[in-house]
């Protein structure tokens, strides 16, 4: 099967937004039946808009200046990345994946996906690599893997439901 930019653009869009949304399906269940304060996505808009003004990393961002469209930004953003990293699996695996999806590929590369929070966001944002800074950074990194791990299963689950109805 031959795969177009149209075609990976659409695959990458159902897949990505789909994982995504099963990524925050999974925090709404944490917050309800373990309290779990799921991540705030405004502090995600201050960072990028940060970067407008030359700024790409914070002491804390939660000190930082705030910009009313930080909330919306973050939560684009939050969206835009499941589409994009849907693609890279895309683009890496090959795109017969998307014909049989398999459970292993999605969910290594979900939990490969956890290297761009560790090293790039939560450093970026003054909580040091891999949430070092943080009063519990154990905690904070496993609960980053166990997120990440079920963004990967959101991959698969969201290819395997647009293989079958396609």
């Amino acid at each position: 099967m031959s795969l177009t930019f149209l075609d990976l653009f659409t695959h990458s869009a159902l897949i990505g937004i789909g994982a995504t949304i099963t990524m925050d399906i999974w925090a709404i269940l944490l917050q309800r039946l373990l309290g779990i304060t799921p991540l705030n996505y405004a502090l995600v808009g201050r960072w990028l808009l940060h970067f407008s003004q030359g700024t790409f990393r914070h002491n804390n961002i939660n000190t930082a200046k705030t910009f009313k469209s930080e909330l919306i930004i973050g939560w684009v953003a939050h969206y835009l990345i499941g589409v994009v990293f849907a693609a890279v699996l895309i683009i890496i695996i090959g795109n017969e994946w998307l014909s049989a999806p398999t459970m292993i590929p999605a969910i290594t590369f979900g939990l490969l996906t956890v290297s761009f929070p560790f090293f790039i966001m939560q450093p970026g944002m003054g909580l040091g690599i891999a949430a070092v800074k943080t009063p519990k950074p154990y905690v904070a990194r496993f609960r980053s893997m166990l997120t990440h791990l079920v963004f990967g299963l959101g991959l698969y689950i969201c290819a395997t439901l647009i293989a079958v109805f396609k």
